[in-house]
């Protein structure tokens, strides 16, 4: 499933470099990810890089976009261009 930014974002800005994807942008009041580009990083690292740097534990699982992990590597390989 995607992953979301919560309100207890505090904009620290570490976690917007951190994505493979560019899925996470600065939105009005705090940062947020783009559900049809996060895939928590499968295909890329073993955990979410968002999730690991961030201070304050903001980033959850999305419950409006869930997706299993084959979903997420399918949606990895056509941003990516990568074959299977």
């Amino acid at each position: 499933m995607a992953l979301m930014i919560n309100e207890d974002c505090i904009n620290c800005d570490v976690c917007e470099p951190e994505c493979p994807n560019e899925a996470i942008t600065q939105g009005d009041e705090i940062y947020v990810i783009d559900p049809a580009k996060c895939t928590e990083c499968v295909g890329h690292f073993e955990e979410s890089q968002c999730v690991a740097v961030c201070p304050v534990d903001s980033i959850v699982p999305d419950p409006s976009h869930t997706e299993s992990k084959d979903q997420l590597k399918e949606k990895f390989l056509r941003l990516t261009g990568a074959s299977a």
